[in-house]
């Protein structure tokens, strides 16, 4: 038996963020990041706040990929402040510790059930919509998936006025995240009919309005198109998980500090390929796997179906190669100019370990061994 719920309620489209004036709490926590305090994004939250009496107070001290230790600062700051409810404003970073910080807060430090209310300010991880939050060991390299019903913010607020100052470079890596949300939920072995029909029309979307979206930031419709796929995507894969992809991504942040959508992008054409296995030794097989039927759809959403199921998949990747190629995202590591060689190298094993045991990989369409992972990591070099 499956099931399939949406727990949070979502404000979209022009004004969304006036949704603030009418929150039933008297006392808020703020968690953000350093860059929407001063860069006065904060103020489009916080003047709607102050005209409706509601208290508020202001945790900065987000950085991405979250550390343990700053999590701790902000269970400390939520038990000290008591606050009714978190409102969280950020990209995937900010929402992803307040999180985290209301998860502990609650179990540790005897507090009510807070509400959380996310904000998002790029449109990427779909965060806003999902029970899942990444915390990272800087120490040890390594990320730890949360996965709890309880981090599900029980409101979502978006609003295109928060993404049209965000940079080319954003748009595109946040962008990519988005598209391979999408196509690892729709292949996921836990897919479904409800997570399939989310990510079908997020797919639909990048591939209309994300060119738009980065080339010209102040195209508000592009703008609340990609933030609305974003949110679907998270919708998507909230409900059937991810894959391999998001399993190695997840190591190349913990461990080089390489952005998370830029990462997605760099592995998606070679996932792709990996899940697929279409190549000259498979192609005496009858039947190719599931996942092949699946990205021959989505292929078909885009407006890429070729001669046969071979040259499709091929259009497909050459079409995700074109997009990176399209915005300048990098298409190896070499090229992020974020590790030597021979340090990226060293690491291989350790991160095909994590990237093994990374809760993402366990719905990957197609089981791989270390040595597939390996190589993977190898070829993207």
């Amino acid at each position: 038996m499956k099931s399939f719920e949406i727990k949070t309620k979502i404000y979209f489209g022009e004004n969304a963020l006036d949704r603030l004036a009418d929150l039933p709490y008297k006392k808020v926590l703020i968690i953000t990041d350093p860059f929407v305090v001063e860069s006065g994004m904060i103020k489009m939250i916080t003047y709607r706040l102050d005209g409706s009496g509601i208290q508020s107070e202001i945790f900065k001290d987000v950085v991405p990929d979250p550390p343990v230790e700053k999590v701790v600062l902000g269970v400390k700051k939520l038990m000290e402040y008591k606050p009714e409810a978190i409102i969280a404003v950020g990209g995937g970073s900010a929402i992803d510790s307040a999180k985290a910080m209301k998860e502990f807060a609650i179990k540790i430090g005897d507090l009510q059930e807070m509400p959380l209310i996310a904000i998002p300010t790029t449109s990427g991880t779909g965060s806003e919509v999902t029970s899942f939050s990444v915390i990272t060991d800087a120490e040890t390299h390594t990320k730890y998936p949360l996965v709890s019903d309880s981090l599900v913010p029980v409101e979502a607020i978006l609003d295109a006025e928060l993404v049209k100052s965000v940079p080319p470079a954003i748009t595109a890596d946040t962008g990519m995240d988005v598209l391979t949300h999408a196509l690892e939920a729709y292949v996921s072995t836990n897919n479904n009919e409800f997570s399939n029909a989310l990510a079908e029309k997020a797919i639909e979307i990048v591939g209309a309005f994300l060119l738009r979206a980065y080339y010209d930031g102040s195209d508000m419709h592009a703008r609340q198109k990609m933030h609305v796929a974003s949110c679907l995507a998270g919708l998507a894969f909230n409900s059937a998980s991810l894959g391999l992809n998001h399993g190695m991504a997840h190591q190349l942040g913990a461990n080089f500090h390489i952005p998370h959508g830029r990462a997605n992008a760099i592995l998606l054409p070679h996932i792709m390929q990996f899940n697929s296995d279409i190549n000259k030794n498979s192609r005496s097989r009858k039947e190719y796997l599931p996942s092949v039927h699946k990205y021959l759809h989505a292929a078909q959403i885009l407006g890429l179906t070729n001669f046969n199921e071979i040259t499709t998949i091929r259009a497909t990747v050459s079409w995700i190669q074109f997009m990176m190629k399209e915005m300048d995202v990098p298409f190896s590591i070499s090229q992020t100019g974020k590790v030597t060689e021979e340090e990226y190298m060293a690491r291989i094993s350790d991160m095909a370990d994590a990237a093994l045991a990374d809760a993402c990989t366990a719905t990957n369409p197609r089981v791989p061994s270390k040595a597939d992972v390996m190589q993977i990591y190898r070829d993207i070099w």
